[in-house]
């Protein structure tokens, strides 16, 4: 079996009871939100990989406040050919705030659009665990900077 490791940065952006999402599609073309950031490309640290994600995906420019945690999964995807691949994502999740831009859908990305949700109506939006897990670190602040069973997948 092919194993495959991707690292990706997100981030918390939290401001006046609202938080930043970004809208995606699933396998299915259904749409749900997520926090804004994705892969590290090679070579990139991943401070920079937020800073870079963040912009492509609201258009916002961002100011890191502190890691809040790591989070990793893994689980067994289908691949080419018919050979299953040993996926594993190890995300980072920061606190950021915002510094500057406009809120502006991306173009020819993985999203089409981020806006800002009232936190209390977040558990009803459609999202990914990615969420979740970027709540519950950002809440709970844990010196391991691990989520703990929010981020089993």
């Amino acid at each position: 079996m092919r194993r495959k490791l991707r690292v990706a940065a997100y981030a918390m952006c939290v401001q006046e009871g609202r938080l930043l999402l970004a809208r995606g599609y699933d396998e299915a073309g259904e749409p749900e939100w997520t926090l804004p950031g994705g892969g590290m490309e090679h070579g990139e640290d991943p401070y920079h990989t937020v800073h870079r994600e963040v912009g492509e995906e609201s258009g916002y420019l961002v100011e890191i406040t502190g890691l809040l945690g790591v989070d990793s999964f893994r689980r067994t995807l289908p691949g080419r050919f018919g050979r299953s691949v040993d996926h594993q994502a190890l995300r980072l999740v920061y606190e950021a705030r915002i510094t500057g831009g406009e809120l502006r859908p991306e173009v020819g990305g993985s999203t089409d659009m981020a806006a800002w949700h009232p936190l209390d109506e977040v558990p009803r939006l459609q999202r990914v665990s990615l969420v979740d897990v970027g709540l519950a670190l950002w809440r709970e602040r844990p010196v391991t900077g691990h989520a703990g069973a929010a981020g089993e997948e």
